[in-house]
């Protein structure tokens, strides 16, 4: 079945979170990822509103585990981190 990769997201720091958002896009696509929302027009009906939400589609949860894992993301990780302020799960879908 496939995942999703879904993240929630408060930017402290644009510059430091583009070069982190410039790493994970090749992270996420080497892996077989793909964005079905990034940054889009949402509605919080409940819990902690971050203003961006993130949701990539991958072939797995393994595959989506592997990616986070992997030297290419936690090298883009460095810029996110003290950039921004995340919640990010894996989910396995019904698919």
């Amino acid at each position: 079945m496939s995942a999703l990769w879904i993240a929630h997201v408060t930017v402290t720091d644009e510059e430091a979170y583009k070069k982190y958002a410039a790493g994970a896009t090749v992270a996420i696509a080497d892996h077989g990822g793909e964005f079905i929302a990034r940054g889009g027009r949402f509605v919080q009906l409940e819990g902690k509103e971050r203003p961006r939400n993130v949701v990539a589609r991958f072939p797995d949860v393994e595959t989506a585990e592997r990616c986070y894992h992997s030297a290419a993301y936690q090298a883009a990780l460095k810029f996110a981190t003290g950039a921004s302020e995340r919640e990010l799960m894996i989910i396995e879908t019904n698919e």
